[in-house]
């Protein structure tokens, strides 16, 4: 689901990068109405499209000026997603499998028995929150070590057997990656990803121009400003302070990879659900740093943040190659992931994507040639289609069955990416003449016709035949 674009095709996005008036409107009203209906002071939003940002806007004020997509907002748990891209890099790096328990690799008094993929997905079964008083508003200095971010029951649940979302388990992401790296957590960030990403705007700590945070009034229209501490081993959690403009970088990052940073695959790995949070509407999930849902149709994937007097929202589309990023200084704006959903909808809707040209291949091997087309997996239609890069992709022809993405391996097999073949084998069986007699995907058998005579398929073929 992620995109790729040559020179002309990145010449092409250039020419529409100006959106619509009707387009700019409509973002305008959205973002002026949650402004003003959420009563926060100020509010940003941003959309990017193609790898860029096309657009964004401010509302209120910041210091007595409108702010605009270079004012810092605190991120909160979006910086959760920067700190699993470190991970994500550890692990490409054969630092550590995300299967390995996290004691393997650090000296921790809880969540050791966990795995790393488990802390990342929010699945180790931790404590929602570190023990008073409350993280977010307190200095860190109360939580010098890891061990005082703990209260009497840090295991709520057993790991890995449902979604509890945990503060505390990326306060032990963050110190596994100083663990592994040897240095601060934030200044591995900074030289790994935020500076080959161009975000010189993502900081520790606020930069100005920046916004202060507020708390409004439940009943009436005044403003109390909320504390803005370093909450020291937490911050992992929830610390970086960025901008629109930068988010839509890393919005962009999280769509295409780079390999500066983390390659397509591993950042789609990133978006592959790992559980359902425990909400009753079943219309989102978790990945492995990453937040999904399914909004009007489309998968989105990102992430939401709130610190004491900031919000923040990042919500990216994979297939439209698009996203929406809102920030706000005020405590409370439970609305702020709508409002960027209804931003990616609009630009979906008021300007549709202009597919990709369509290209030939270089070259096609003639062994590779020879598995395209129509196959049956007993006597259902499928058809197999030859992709770049030497890849497969399985798509049923009927009204319904199992399709999926297929990676080339350097053996001559393929593995599965996505759906109920995700990880699972793809053989192509070849006879004593050379020429393919079947598929074997996981045992499930793939042949040419509809239950040939003579077919291998198991249990055998009626020698009736059909009848």
């Amino acid at each position: 689901m992620t995109a790729s674009y040559d020179a002309g095709t990145a010449a092409e996005a250039a020419e529409f990068a100006e959106l619509l008036p009707a387009t700019r409107r409509a973002l305008l009203h959205r973002v002026a109405t949650g402004q003003a209906e959420g009563r926060t002071p100020s509010l940003v939003g941003a959309v990017m499209r193609d790898g860029q940002m096309v657009w964004s806007a401010g509302r209120g004020s910041v210091g007595g000026e409108v702010p605009g997509a270079d004012t810092q907002y605190r991120i909160g748990s979006i910086t959760k997603t920067f700190v699993a891209v470190l991970v994500l890099r550890l692990r490409d790096e054969g630092l550590l499998d995300l299967d390995d328990p996290l004691a393997k690799h650090l000296d921790t008094p809880e969540g050791g028995t966990a795995t790393i993929a488990q802390l990342l997905a929010h699945t180790a079964g931790l404590a929602a929150e570190s023990r008073g008083p409350w993280w977010e508003r307190t200095d860190g200095s109360l939580r010098p070590e890891l061990a005082d971010i703990f209260g009497e029951r840090p295991q709520r649940h057993a790991a890995g057997r449902l979604h509890h979302y945990s503060n505390p388990g990326y306060a032990l992401l963050g110190a596994l990656v100083e663990q592994l790296r040897g240095e601060n957590w934030y200044d591995v960030l900074r030289r790994e990803v935020l500076e080959p990403l161009g975000m010189h705007r993502t900081t520790l700590h606020p930069e100005a121009p920046h916004a202060e945070g507020h708390a409004v009034h439940p009943w009436a229209d005044v403003l109390l400003p909320e504390p803005a501490v370093d909450t020291g081993v937490m911050a992992p959690a929830g610390q970086l302070w960025s901008t629109a403009a930068d988010l839509c970088r890393f919005a962009a990052f999280l769509l295409n990879g780079d390999d500066r940073v983390l390659g397509a695959e591993s950042v789609a790995a990133m978006r592959v659900p790992e559980t359902e949070p425990q909400a009753p509407e079943r219309t989102g999930a978790y990945g492995l740093g990453l937040q999904v849902a399914w909004r009007d149709g489309r998968f989105l994937c990102g992430h939401g943040g709130s610190m004491p007097g900031f919000v923040a929202t990042l919500w990216a589309c994979p297939e439209e190659g698009t996203a929406a990023v809102v920030l706000a200084n005020v405590t409370s704006l439970f609305g702020i992931g709508a409002i960027a959903t209804d931003m990616v909808r609009t630009l979906a809707e008021q300007e549709p994507r202009i597919p990709q040209p369509w290209r030939p291949l270089d070259a096609a091997d003639p062994e590779l040639l020879e598995l395209t087309g129509p196959w049956y997996w007993g006597a259902a239609p499928f058809a197999v289609h030859l992709r770049p890069g030497r890849s497969l992709d399985l798509k049923p022809l009927g009204a319904g069955g199992r399709g999926a993405a297929f990676r080339a391996e350097e053996d001559g097999t393929w593995t599965g990416l996505d759906g109920y073949y995700a990880g699972e084998t793809l053989t192509a069986v070849r006879g004593a003449d050379g020429t393919v007699s079947h598929l074997d995907i996981g045992t499930f058998v793939f042949t040419r016709e509809p239950y040939g005579p003579g077919d291998v398929v198991p249990g055998g073929v009626d020698t009736g035949g059909w009848q």
